[in-house]
C-alpha cells in the first residue's frame, strides 16, 4: 500500500495526530509549537510506513514544512523510497487566485487526508494516489475568521492583538494577518460574508454537490459552529448548492483562539465515492 505522511507544527491539535489510521494517515511529523519538524523526523515516518509501493507527503504548504520535508524526502529517496508531494492550498484569504499555488493549507487538508487515504486503501499506484489527492485540492476552499488572539507558551503573551470587538477575516492558523479587521458582526453575517468568498473563488454553479466542514479554532464552543452551520445551510440551498457530508467541530485548531473556518469541496462522483468510505483515526471515524 502506498504510504501517507503529513505534519508540521504542533498547536493545532488534533491536526496532525489525531488523522492517522486506517483510510486516512499512515504517519503524522509533528515538530514544536508552530514550527516544522526536522528533516530526521520525517525521514524516519517516511521510512517506518514505505511497504515498497512509495510514499506520498500531504502538507500545508508552508516554506518550513517544505524544506523540511523536502530535504527528509530526499534523505528517503538515497535510500531507494519512491517519495512525492501534494502542497494543499485551500486558504482563500492567503493570495489571490492568480498566486493560488502561494496559498496556504489550513483545515481543508482534513479532507485531502480523507480521500488520498481511501484511494491508497484500494492498493492504488502512487501516482493514483497523488491525483486524487491534486482533484481534492483543486475543488477545496477554506476561508476562516478570528475573534481573539492565541498565546504561545514559550513566549507567555498573546501571538497577536484583537480588540474585544474586533474580528480579523482570513487569518491565518498562525497568526498570520488576515485581509479585513471589522468590528464583530453576528454570526449569520459572517457566514455569509465567508461563504460569498468561497463561492466565487472557486467558483460554484447551481447543482454542485459538496462536502462541508465548519471547524473551530480552539476556544469556540459546539453551539456557535452549529449556529454557523445553520446559516451555511441555509445560504447553499438558496445558492442551489447540495450538502453531501457535513463536519462539524475542532478539525484544525490554534491553541486558544477563538474563531472558525469554513471549507468547502466541490465533489464528482469519484470524490463522493471515497468520502463516504469507512476511515478510522483517533479525532475522525467514519462508517
Amino acid at each position: 500500500k502506498v504510504g501517507i505522511v503529513a505534519g508540521g507544527g504542533s498547536g493545532h491539535e488534533p491536526f496532525w495526530l489525531g488523522y492517522v489510521g486506517k483510510g486516512m494517515l499512515d504517519a503524522a511529523v509533528v515538530g514544536p509549537i508552530f514550527s516544522s519538524p526536522t528533516p530526521n523526523q520525517a525521514y524516519e515516518a517516511t521510512k517506518a510506513v514505505d511497504g515498497g509501493a512509495g510514499v506520498l507527503y500531504i502538507l500545508g504548504n508552508y516554506s518550513g514544512d517544505k524544506m523540511n520535508f523536502g530535504m527528509g524526502a530526499e534523505m528517503a529517496r538515497a535510500d531507494g523510497t519512491i517519495v512525492d508531494i501534494v502542497q494543499v492550498t485551500d486558504d482563500v484569504a492567503s493570495a489571490p487566485r492568480d498566486r493560488i499555488n502561494d496559498r496556504r493549507g489550513i483545515a481543508g487538508n482534513i479532507l485531502v487526508f480523507k480521500i488520498a487515504g481511501a484511494k491508497a486503501e484500494e492498493m492504488a499506484e502512487l501516482e493514483e494516489v497523488k491525483a486524487v489527492a491534486e482533484n481534492v485540492n483543486a475543488n477545496l476552499r477554506t476561508m476562516g475568521i478570528a475573534l481573539s488572539p492565541c498565546t504561545i507558551p514559550a513566549v507567555r503573551k498573546p501571538h497577536f492583538t484583537l480588540e474585544e470587538d474586533e474580528m480579523e477575516l482570513g487569518m491565518g492558523i498562525h497568526g498570520e494577518p488576515g485581509i479585513e479587521r471589522t468590528k464583530l458582526r453576528p454570526a449569520d453575517e459572517v457566514t455569509e460574508l465567508l461563504v460569498a468568498k468561497i463561492i466565487k473563488d472557486l467558483p460554484f454553479s447551481k447543482g454542485d454537490e459538496a462536502a462541508v466542514m465548519v471547524n473551530g479554532l480552539g476556544a469556540t464552543p459546539l453551539i456557535e459552529l452549529l449556529i454557523v452551520y445553520r446559516k451555511l445551510n441555509h445560504v447553499l440551498k438558496d445558492f442551489g448548492v447540495k450538502i453531501f457530508r457535513s463536519y462539524i467541530g475542532n478539525y484544525c485548531t490554534s491553541l486558544e483562539m477563538a474563531g472558525c473556518s469554513i471549507t468547502l469541496l466541490r465533489l464528482d462522483e469519484e470524490l463522493k465515492r471515497f468520502l463516504d468510505t469507512p476511515a478510522s483515526a483517533p479525532y475522525f471515524t467514519q462508517r
